[in-house]
């Protein structure tokens, strides 16, 4: 199915930013993904996020991948630009559109198996290289666009509708970014807004790569009583969900709790997820405290959200690799091009 345009109607009453344009201004096309799908909560929060940042659309990049996360950037920033990378290799695409102009706000929407199995490499290299980007990666545990099977982050002893049951230990995104420097990390929930939507701010003004590993339930293939990747682990606004291919409109579950505690939550399936707030004296700047307690929270069955980790002193790629201020879009051709004596002066140095 085809995304198909939103009616331009605006509210006469809708609020303006100083670059007077709307929410409605940072939306993209309809949406085509199952109804109660995490991801559309993903891209509610991206709208809201660049609108309360005023950052003009056209500044913006949309890179993707393959995989129903990678669909999404359709569905948020009609106005910006934007390319779907074959599956697992939208980091180096968007390195490469970096590189030519690091005048645009980039924005990297990938999913756990576009991530986390074929494009593994290329997600710990481009954090290696600390590429100026928000990379968001919607987290369910499954292959929604092939029907469900397991993806390389689901826990193990998770089980399939049919039954069957995962083996192997999952790879833990946010863990994995620790292991290759990355120097942003932060964790949230699809359906807690009031967490992400700082979140996506704060990673869309970091000085390098900020990665965000979304817990981003499959309504469709991953929400059921046996599934730990259901409703999961955050804050609060958990959406209400029926696990049927039709998803009947429904209300909000919300959790109100105080940082440094936890809240166990009934969903509508029947199934229970933990909640657990980073407490108030958390230091996100000791990156070995910070992957010991996501271990000891991950050990008690928890998933510990909020802003874990972030270095704001690292260059990002253009300050590691030293290149020019201006974008090389806008440099002269004269200039980008050395000449045949300056190519061998090039080649001399590299012997």
């Amino acid at each position: 199915m085809s995304s198909t345009p939103k009616p331009k109607i605006r509210h006469p009453k809708s609020s303006e930013n100083s670059l007077r344009l709307s929410l409605r201004d940072y939306e993209g096309a309809m949406s085509t993904l199952c109804a109660g799908c995490g991801h559309d909560s993903v891209t509610a929060a991206i709208i809201r996020a660049a609108f309360e940042l005023e950052i003009p659309p056209h500044r913006v990049a949309k890179m993707s991948g393959i995989g129903c996360s990678s669909k999404t950037p359709t569905y948020f920033l009609g106005a910006a630009h934007g390319i779907n990378a074959i599956h697992g290799r939208m980091p180096s695409v968007a390195t490469g559109a970096n590189a030519a102009n690091r005048d645009l706000y980039y924005i990297g929407v990938s999913g756990d198996g576009d991530s986390l199995s074929i494009g593994l490499g290329q997600f710990a290299h481009v954090i290696r290289r600390n590429l100026n980007m928000l990379y968001i990666l919607d987290n369910n545990g499954v292959y929604g666009l092939t029907k469900g099977q397991f993806s390389a982050s689901a826990d193990p002893g998770s089980k399939l509708k049919k039954g069957e049951e995962n083996p192997f230990e999952a790879i833990d995104p946010v863990l994995v970014a620790f292991a290759v420097g990355a120097t942003f990390v932060a964790r949230s929930f699809s359906g807690d807004k009031d967490q992400l939507v700082p979140l996506l701010k704060a990673g869309l003004q970091h000085q390098g790569l900020a990665f965000i590993d979304v817990i981003s339930p499959c309504v469709t293939f991953n929400d059921h009583e046996t599934s730990t990747k259901s409703y999961l682990r955050t804050r609060e606004n958990v959406h209400e969900i029926v696990h049927t291919d039709y998803i009947t409109p429904a209300g909000e579950i919300v959790a109100n709790y105080e940082p440094g505690t936890a809240r166990t939550v009934t969903l509508h399936d029947g199934s229970r997820v933990v909640l657990r707030k980073i407490d108030e004296d958390y230091d996100p700047g000791d990156p070995i405290r910070a992957q010991t307690v996501i271990r000891e929270r991950r050990r008690d069955g928890e998933i510990l959200t909020g802003l874990l980790y972030i270095n704001e002193d690292a260059p990002d790629m253009h300050g590691l690799m030293k290149t020019v201020d201006d974008p090389l879009v806008d440099v002269p051709y004269e200039k980008l091009h050395p000449g045949s004596g300056g190519l061998k002066k090039i080649q001399r140095a590299l012997r």
